[in-house]
């Protein structure tokens, strides 16, 4: 089968870890007789250095044309760095999200066994969480209106905005997730005080009764953000609105020991994008140290997008056996730490060998 990627490596570490999924999707394709064309692109800090805009329509278009996305990261610290910039990179990201129709950003969190003391939490609380966040992707507050500041820049406002619909079609991709994995849902919300959350939960409340094989419960976002930390084997399938998503999201990831190893898929009315979850690091930008596990597993999520479950699976077999070898980056361990392309160097031979 011929597939199109469109890859948008992005900022910082982006452009290595994209390389070391490249590499492994190509050992995929020669080893199962794919062919994937990766069309690159840019997007972020990068495209508004050269063309003065972080999400270009040319970029646009090649994604639109695409099977699927690989993206790296956005960020740079010059942007971060200078509040007043009327442009920023994390704007071509909400930009693609927004144009793909990217209403879903699904997480999925597990630990890996040779890494369980890797991890910041005690051994029995980790070993064996697996629980997906689906967090939705294109309302709330960061696309809410109006937003901005007072003429005399003294005061600014964000508007959280969701309408019925949009809360129904993540709640309604949240309920299949959960059918088929342990048939549990957390919505988390925070209706104890905002509108928009009391809003969520009538609308689950209601579509409760279309999924009576799923157990929901409901949990504020402060109560969830502790849980997570105190018993993340409770949870199976956790859906929630955009911002408290990003939060929550990010602090999952952190069960498993590395912001490096969990990847992740936005998907929605058009092309989907697979991306691991961390930032663009830039510290470790054009230093060959960054983890690429976690592209590398956005690119298996990819492959599972197409119904190429025997690839999707071999690429995670290979990531476990590099890190049961401890063929590992500096983030996991200093001692006998690789480089970014050895890890994928080591993971693509080992998909060509097995």
């Amino acid at each position: 089968m011929q597939y199109k990627i469109a890859t948008l490596p992005g900022d910082g570490i982006g452009p290595e870890i994209v390389d070391q999924a490249v590499k492994v999707l190509k050992a995929i394709g020669e080893k199962y007789g794919h062919s994937f064309d990766f069309q690159f692109a840019l997007t972020g800090a990068a495209a508004i250095d050269k063309v003065g805009e972080p999400y270009p329509d040319a970029t646009h278009e090649i994604c639109m044309a695409a099977d699927a996305v690989l993206f790296g990261a956005i960020g740079d610290p010059k942007y971060d760095n200078d509040p007043k910039a009327k442009v920023r990179p994390e704007q071509g990201l909400l930009g693609m999200r927004k144009k793909l129709g990217l209403y879903a950003n699904i997480r999925p969190v597990a630990t890996f066994p040779s890494l369980i003391d890797k991890s910041p939490l005690k051994n029995d609380r980790v070993e064996g969480a697996d629980f997906v966040v689906v967090r939705e992707l294109t309302g709330g507050i960061y696309f809410g209106q109006p937003r901005g500041r007072t003429e005399d820049q003294k005061t600014a406002f964000d508007t959280c905005v969701y309408s019925v619909d949009e809360i129904e079609r993540i709640l309604k991709l949240a309920f299949e997730y959960a059918r088929k994995r342990n048939k549990r849902l957390t919505v988390v919300d925070k209706a104890n005080v905002l509108a928009s959350s009391r809003l969520w939960r009538e609308v689950s409340q209601r579509m409760e009764k279309d999924y009576p094989e799923i157990t929901v419960d409901y949990m504020f976002v402060d109560n969830a953000a502790m849980q997570l930390i105190q018993w993340p084997k409770k949870f199976d399938v956790m859906v929630t609105e955009n911002m408290f998503g990003d939060i929550l999201s990010d602090e999952a990831s952190v069960i498993t020991g590395s912001l490096g190893l969990l990847p992740s898929a936005s998907v929605g009315l058009h092309t989907s994008v697979f991306e691991p979850i961390h930032g663009s690091y830039p510290q470790a930008a054009g230093k060959n140290i960054a983890n690429p596990v976690a592209t590398i597993l956005s690119a298996a999520m990819l492959l599972e997008s197409f119904n190429l479950l025997d690839e999707a699976k071999k690429i995670k077999d290979a990531v476990n056996a590099s890190l049961d070898a401890n063929f590992v980056t500096e983030d996991i361990s200093k001692e006998a730490s690789k480089s970014t392309s050895e890890v994928g160097d080591w993971v693509a031979d080992w998909v060509k060998k097995n």
